[in-house]
């Protein structure tokens, strides 16, 4: 049965927090790729950042939900949230609008493993790491490519 490590991409593209948007973009378009891990100064994956989250900028800013009883109002929504997409809406580097949440896999997972993952998470990419470090990146075109051979 192949693995992850038999279909991903071992040379991985990455970017940092202070890579800016259009520099991103431009990695985006030239290289013809939808993610990138994101690395802090000693190579560790941080986060991914994707073409998503470049779209995200161009989008209408989404007031939070409120209720009013009595003379109260109550918000249905943290000012978090509002806060993290305005940053997200006027970010000028990766750091701005990059995902924390890493979802990554290990390289001798089944690739229906990763599959799932990526339909479970909704995600179109997952980084691959061993002990920690990135030695790879596994994405669905990669899986859908298994479908032919």
């Amino acid at each position: 049965m192949k693995t992850v490590a038999d279909i991903m991409t071992r040379e991985v593209i990455t970017v940092t927090k202070e890579t800016t948007v259009r520099d991103l973009a431009e990695l985006f378009i030239t290289k013809r790729i939808g993610s990138l891990p994101v690395v802090d100064e000693a190579g560790k994956v941080i986060g991914i950042v994707t073409e998503s989250d470049l779209v995200e900028q161009g989008k209408n800013v989404h007031l939070p939900t409120v209720i009013t009883l009595f003379d109260w109002v109550i918000y249905l929504e943290t000012e978090k949230s509002l806060e993290r997409e305005l940053k997200k809406m006027g970010g000028r580097t990766v750091g701005d609008i990059f995902q924390q949440e890493l979802i990554s896999i290990a390289p001798d997972a089944a690739i229906s493993t990763a599959a799932d993952l990526m339909s479970n998470r909704h995600v179109n990419s997952l980084p691959v790491l061993e002990n920690g470090k990135l030695i790879g990146i596994v994405s669905r075109i990669d899986i859908i490519r298994t479908l032919l051979v």
